[in-house]
């Protein structure tokens, strides 16, 4: 596995973790997909540090452009950032602990040998890079736009309530309620499109189902 690092001179923890995983490590100039450094890697670690947006913007192209899944190192005040900006294949809050960063990398390293993907009709999911493309087209969803779009997809034609879906993709009581998922559910609606809107079907008094 080839792992691609940003920056080039990580935080003292992040270095130490490195030095834990048996992986080729580059380290690009700058997080551009037309970076040599980054055609042939399987993962990119990066590290949010002072520049949060900016990084967040320049990984999100990585991952799209080419394929790339992104394993984000943030600070605790960066949660809300990565939950709404970033189709990201896992993170890990910092100070690193070596250990812990072992073994998370070895589960995205495991997971690239065998990609899983989700389909449903001309609905495509790759579970590994948090793509998703509808009728060949790539789809601009936020990560819990994804998250709730999987989690019909894989449980289709049951009716889920709001609390239900609450529970089971935001794992736990978000604020803001019910409201929230019908706020997903719409903006999901919207881009599938006039004609594929229909595979979210409301339940009157119930919630939703798929399929």
């Amino acid at each position: 596995m080839i792992i691609a690092v940003f920056p080039a001179e990580p935080s003292e923890a992040l270095e130490e973790g490195l030095g834990f995983v048996s992986s080729q490590i580059e380290r690009p100039k700058a997080l551009d997909p037309a970076d040599p450094a980054l055609q042939e890697v399987d993962l990119a670690v990066v590290e949010l540090g002072d520049h949060p947006m900016r990084r967040l913007r320049e990984a999100a192209r990585v991952s799209e452009d080419l394929g790339v899944p992104i394993f984000l190192v943030i600070e605790p005040d960066q949660i809300s950032l990565v939950d709404s900006n970033l189709k990201f294949a896992d993170f890990q809050i910092g100070p690193v602990e070596p250990a812990e960063f072992r073994l998370r990398v070895q589960r995205l390293a495991t997971e690239h040998d065998d990609v899983e993907v989700i389909s449903f009709k001309d609905l495509i999911l790759n579970t590994l890079t948090y793509q998703a493309e509808l009728g060949g087209v790539p789809m601009d969803l936020t990560y819990m736009e994804y998250e709730l779009l999987r989690f019909l997809v894989t449980n289709p034609t049951r009716v889920w309530s709001r609390e239900q879906l609450l529970s089971r993709v935001w794992g736990y009581e978000y604020y803001g309620g019910a409201r929230t998922v019908d706020v997903h559910v719409r903006r999901l609606r919207s881009k599938l499109g006039e004609e594929r809107s229909s595979w979210i079907a409301t339940v009157r008094s119930v919630g939703y189902r798929f399929g």
